[in-house]
């Protein structure tokens, strides 16, 4: 089954605003090229791209590589509504045909997190996911230090599925599928 390309440009939330990264921008950001974010009105966060941006846009462009267009399951920038100022990102390793499910992941930078941010958007984007009809299940993992992120999983009702000597794996059931 194809998936569709994305019928929308971008997702809104109170305090932010989801644009899904295309090939272009990942490339140009990785070459220091902001132009084109620029020219859609937007400023860069303090320091923004950090190196887990950096590190994460080849695999943004491996997964948008596997599609025509952005379909919504690959990875969108975070924005700040007031300032238009990008502070991180989130999004999906592509979508699992077989299983129905979607991996996700976030990033914020280091001056903006523990304001919410990454809930605000990471719920949105959950929400979104979930009214396409095409996903069953949300996963998500994480170090098992970072008890941040744990925090936040548990707070958008993930559960835990399993863990390692290293990571956490937490899962999200559609019950509306």
């Amino acid at each position: 089954m194809k998936i569709q390309t994305l019928q929308i440009d971008k997702l809104t939330t109170e305090r932010l605003i989801l644009i899904p990264y295309t090939i272009q921008i990942c490339k140009n950001i990785i070459n220091k090229n902001f132009s084109n974010l620029f020219n859609m009105g937007l400023k860069r966060g303090k320091s923004w791209p950090d190196n887990d941006v950096i590190e994460t846009l080849p695999k943004i462009i491996n997964n948008l590589s596997q599609v025509e267009s952005p379909t919504g399951f690959e990875s969108w920038m975070i924005i700040k509504k007031e300032t238009l100022e990008i502070i991180g990102d989130l999004g999906f390793k592509g979508y699992n045909h077989e299983e129905e499910n979607i991996d996700i992941g976030y990033g914020i930078i280091e001056e903006e997190r523990r304001n919410g941010y990454a809930e605000e958007a990471t719920k949105e984007l959950i929400k979104w996911a979930f009214s396409t009809g095409l996903i069953k299940e949300i996963t998500a993992k994480c170090l098992i230090e970072n008890t941040g992120s744990i925090n936040l999983i548990k707070k958008l009702n993930f559960i835990e599925a399993k863990r390692d000597h290293e990571m956490i794996y937490w899962t999200l059931q559609n019950r509306h599928k």
